[in-house]
């Protein structure tokens, strides 16, 4: 009898390493088929899990409540799997070189861990060679195991996109590989137990690996174009996203827009493949042109927030103005690796010190790893200029009336900058209104 069957049989369980955003998903999903382990180091995210509440949003409570999952911070539970995945996530350091600690740190706690006769999968994200050159030489080097005789490997990057209700692991094509056949086949049966789309099967553990690193780095290059559109048109004085529904109306037009390019994979991806492709001796020119676009767009719509008070006569400094939203995208906690923070401390450069409000993030988190404490909606009055920043439910349904209120009532003209263009433009092309989106 094979893994597979024993683990569909029960006699044999499923670990998940790392039960973040895309974790805890993954681990949910398969709980409801077969025995798993799901383990994390953070033991208040353990304690949350147990208790029934869901720190991600991306199930619910009631999910997580009544899930089979058996959540534990004791890394010795691991040695009671014999199919691993790993989902930790791989950030960049300042210097936009990969940050492979977590991956490294997981790995050598997996390898103490490790059994005879397991499967280790890994989901981060990381350029070619990662899983085969830096991975297992850790997992055999803790565990005293061979790679190829007592355990094998493969890699399936996790293609989760948090916050998204329509798009999950089940309905996502997922890309699977393994060091040999056998263990391929493994691998592909097991993740077909929950992936209603179905898997392919990639040649190498090195092509899912650079599939996984491209696909964002496509999506880094044509926001980064749409971002350059813009800075393009708005010293045209042309809509941008007017011109962009003009052109979507063409068939093989692709329905992109501009924004800011934050979270754990669009904003990062892009320098693992460059990182290994300079290791090689080869510069990247589009890859980190459009990086450069995007990691600037902070500062480009702080200095037009500038621009538009001083068109309005407001003195910059000491300039009360509110940001909505301050996660990294719409309807999800998660604010590491926000670019809403860039605008908040370039303000901070003209002497504004902004009030931030964003109901649906993790307030801990954003004070823990930027000190910024946020405000109540209740605070956004008598302001210089508002900024909606990010597009979540609540501020779908901010009308006129209610922005109104936001401002002081001395203005003249009411500075409003609709970065992900929520508003009906129309409305604020006005004489009381300066309006600016991207």
């Amino acid at each position: 009898m094979d893994l597979y069957e024993k683990i569909v049989k029960g006699e044999e369980k499923l670990s998940l390493v790392g039960l973040g955003y895309v974790g805890m998903p993954i681990a949910v999903a398969f709980a409801k088929k077969i025995k798993v382990i799901g383990f994390d180091l953070n033991e208040k995210k353990i304690e949350l899990y147990k208790n029934g509440i869901d720190p991600t949003n991306e199930v619910g409570n009631e999910v997580i409540a009544n899930t089979s999952v058996e959540f534990t911070a004791d890394s010795e539970k691991l040695r009671e799997a014999k199919f691993h995945i790993v989902a930790v996530p791989t950030p960049v350091n300042n210097d936009h070189t990969p940050d492979l600690t977590p991956v490294e740190g997981a790995s050598r706690i997996l390898g103490q861990n490790l059994v005879k006769g397991s499967v280790v999968v890994f989901e981060s994200t990381v350029y070619p060679g990662v899983t085969e050159e830096v991975c297992v030489p850790i997992l055999e080097r803790e565990s005293g195991l061979k790679c190829g005789v007592d355990f094998k490997i493969g890699y399936s990057p996790e293609r989760i996109n948090p916050g998204d209700k329509v798009h999950r692991l089940e309905t996502i094509t997922k890309i699977v590989s393994g060091m040999d056949e056998e263990t391929l086949d493994t691998v592909a049966k097991v993740y077909e137990l929950v992936v209603d789309a179905g898997v392919y099967r990639a040649e190498s553990i090195k092509v899912a690996e650079a599939a996984k690193v491209i696909e964002n780095s496509q999506r880094d290059i044509n926001i980064a174009f749409m971002n350059e559109l813009s800075m393009i048109f708005h010293k045209m004085d042309i809509d941008t996203k007017a011109v962009l529904e003009a052109a979507g109306t063409k068939w093989n037009f692709l329905k992109f827009m501009p924004g800011l390019v934050g979270g754990h994979c669009i904003g990062v991806d892009p320098y693992y493949l460059t990182y290994k492709a300079e290791e090689l001796g080869y510069h990247s020119q589009i890859i980190l042109s459009g990086r450069r676009i995007n990691d600037d767009m902070g500062k480009y719509v702080a200095e037009s927030l500038v621009k538009a008070l001083i068109k309005s006569n407001i003195p910059v400094r000491n300039a009360r103005v509110a940001i909505l939203g301050f996660t990294f995208k719409e309807n999800c906690p998660d604010t590491r690796n926000t670019k809403v923070i860039d605008i908040y401390k370039e303000l901070g450069e003209y002497g504004i010190s902004p009030i931030v409000v964003d109901p649906a993030a993790d307030a801990d988190e954003a004070k823990r790893l930027y000190g910024v404490t946020f405000a109540a909606m209740e605070e956004i009055h008598d302001m210089d200029a508002v900024v909606i920043a990010v597009a979540h439910d609540e501020f779908l349904n901010l009308g006129r009336e209610k922005i109104d209120t936001f401002y002081h009532a001395a203005h003249k003209q009411k500075v409003l900058l609709d970065i992900k263009g929520l508003l009906e433009r129309k409305e604020y092309l006005t004489e009381d209104y300066l309006y600016w989106r991207l």
